[in-house]
């Protein structure tokens, strides 16, 4: 299966725009990212450097996550947040001619934490609004947007695949809107604890894309018991061929020697 690697959490100990070249001589061709830059609408030439990088490593981006807030504070999207909603919809457009220009077509969108003075409902009202707005925002490209369960955050409302995908259906239904697609974390997933393999089973086919972590601790495949690559194997003997994305965190000096031994 083809690997893609998450410069937001892997190569840390680099600065972000050289770590798609350290992607590169590890042995990948391509790369995905976490919102890289500090405001929703940056600067010509902050999202110069930002594409220079991805082209003069010669790595395809393969995902980029539409902005999310500050997610070192906590923050896990702006998506269904009122008070952000049009910082939101104004990235829509550069994220999306990021993609166009470095022909990335998958954007994942955090749904974003549950906010205090404001009801669910409204919060997720609004969500399937801005998901319409982002699936049309990119569709021109024939971009897909991604929405995925989350651990570690509280106040985080999607949990499990069955969360997700009744956005997803609901967003479907309201909107006609068709590019929207689960992204499947099994780090996530099976740290929240839905039944991954179930999960496979009934949707490995329409599966937007897959990320992996180990669990406990979110480290590289084998530092935990997670069953990843029967997982990865079962996805694939039932339809899916898109990139596995190395989203984990690793202490090792080569972080990437679990590979040698698949």
């Amino acid at each position: 299966m083809p690997y893609t690697v998450n410069c937001s959490i892997l190569l840390t100990e680099l600065p972000l725009l050289q770590r798609p070249a350290a992607a590169k001589a590890a042995g990948f061709d391509a790369v995905e990212f976490w919102w890289p830059f500090a405001a929703a609408v940056p600067t010509e030439t902050q999202i110069a450097d930002f594409e220079n990088s991805i082209t003069d490593a010669d790595v395809r981006l393969t995902g980029l996550n539409f902005a999310a807030g500050d997610m070192p504070a906590g923050d896990r999207g702006l998506v269904s947040w009122p008070a952000r909603s049009n910082e939101f919809r104004d990235n829509l457009a550069v994220a999306a001619s990021i993609g166009e220009r470095l022909g990335c077509t998958s954007f994942n969108a955090l749904y974003g934490n549950r906010i205090d003075g404001v009801t669910a409902e409204e919060q997720d009202d609004l969500a399937i609004e801005n998901l319409s707005l982002a699936a049309r925002s990119v569709a021109p490209i024939g971009g897909t947007v991604l929405l995925e369960p989350v651990s570690g955050a509280p106040r985080y409302p999607l949990r499990t695949a069955a969360d997700v995908l009744a956005v997803i259906d609901r967003v479907r239904a309201e909107t006609g809107d068709t590019n929207i697609k689960l992204l499947a974390d099994f780090y996530h997933l099976a740290v929240n604890g839905d039944d991954v393999e179930a999960v496979i089973a009934e949707h490995a086919h329409e599966f937007g894309h897959i990320q992996i972590a180990d669990a406990p601790g979110r480290g590289e495949p084998g530092t935990g018991t997670l069953p990843i690559h029967e997982w990865l194997a079962h996805s694939h003997g039932l339809g899916y061929d898109g990139a596995i994305g190395l989203e984990y965190k690793t202490a090792a000096a080569n972080p990437f020697a679990w590979l040698e031994a698949v």
